[in-house]
């Protein structure tokens, strides 16, 4: 298993795009292997600690391989729609892991 852990950062007054992008790759997860465990809209209230902006989202996914995460980065059905992924987001950390 590989666990993907994302911190996204969407751009101003792009909420509307980002959810549509969502709308479409979420539901591709499952095609490879993969599950949505986590998604979470941080609240300021709900902040302890911070030393870098706060995401708009974490997101935390797992998928059984390497290769089935690249191949969901490369779904044709996703890429068709990755112009609204570029629209509303601004920044995304990429974390890849493996539970111990």
């Amino acid at each position: 298993m590989i666990f993907i852990t994302q911190l996204i950062y969407i751009r101003e007054g792009q909420q509307s795009a980002f959810n549509e992008f969502e709308k479409i790759a979420i539901p591709i997860i499952s095609k490879y292997n993969g599950k949505l465990l986590f998604r979470y809209k941080p609240e300021p209230s709900n902040i302890l600690e911070e030393s870098i902006e706060t995401p708009y989202e974490i997101h935390l996914v797992e998928f059984e391989s390497e290769e089935d995460l690249n191949n969901f980065f490369k779904d044709e059905e996703r890429k068709k729609y990755v112009h609204l992924k570029e629209q509303a987001i601004r920044e995304v950390w990429l974390l890849k892991g493996k539970r111990l």
